[in-house]
């Protein structure tokens, strides 16, 4: 009989929270937008592998998931393959990408987990999809999957607006983030990643 343990989920250990953009819409000069609530493993060091769903409730409606590598494993991919990935740089230093406080830490100690956090993820690419689009009302996961990407810089999305409900949520200000994160180490994006920013 198979062991009902549940096993690969014992290794899930980490909860992010982003928004997501459509890598297609983009190429068009669209930004158009999902909240993703990650739920990560860090299967090996060199891969973290996250179920994303669409809230943090009990009833969350699974739509996605994200891989994970640093650079070194990025750097290795075709041409091909690494146009599918986005860097976290901007998530990161702009408050975006927050690991919001679990029960049992105060504000301060938390603040400090997640900022030796983001120090890490800073230099980390992603290779996401989602399979169902309920930004878009749909009921069920209608479709094919959807490339998904992150913004790279403040023109291409309004992140007081983005982030309102993400922060009412839990308790935080992005802005107040991005101050705290001023001085975390940049990251040198390759150019291929965030493809679909881009015009060529």
């Amino acid at each position: 009989m198979a062991d009902p343990d549940f096993k690969p989920f014992r290794s899930i250990h980490e909860f992010l929270t982003a928004v997501h953009i459509y890598a297609d819409e983009a190429r068009h000069g669209k930004t158009r937008y999902v909240d993703a609530m990650h739920y990560c493993a860090h299967t090996r060091k060199d891969l973290r592998q996250c179920l994303i769903y669409d809230s943090h409730e009990e009833n969350a409606r699974l739509i996605g998931i994200e891989y994970m590598v640093p650079k070194e494993v990025y750097d290795s991919f075709d041409e091909e393959e690494q146009k599918l990935w986005h860097s976290h740089d901007f998530e990161v230093k702009s408050g975006m990408l927050i690991l919001p406080k679990p029960s049992g830490y105060t504000d301060e100690e938390w603040e400090q987990a997640e900022l030796e956090a983001m120090k890490e993820i800073v230099h980390l690419y992603g290779k996401t999809w989602h399979t169902w689009q309920v930004d878009a009302g749909h009921e069920f996961p209608l479709g094919r999957p959807a490339l998904m990407g992150s913004a790279t810089s403040p023109e291409q999305i309004d992140l007081d607006t983005a982030m309102t409900k993400r922060n009412q949520a839990f308790g935080v200000d992005h802005r107040k983030k991005a101050a705290a994160r001023r001085d975390i180490q940049p990251h040198h994006i390759h150019p291929n990643a965030n493809s679909w920013w881009k015009n060529d």
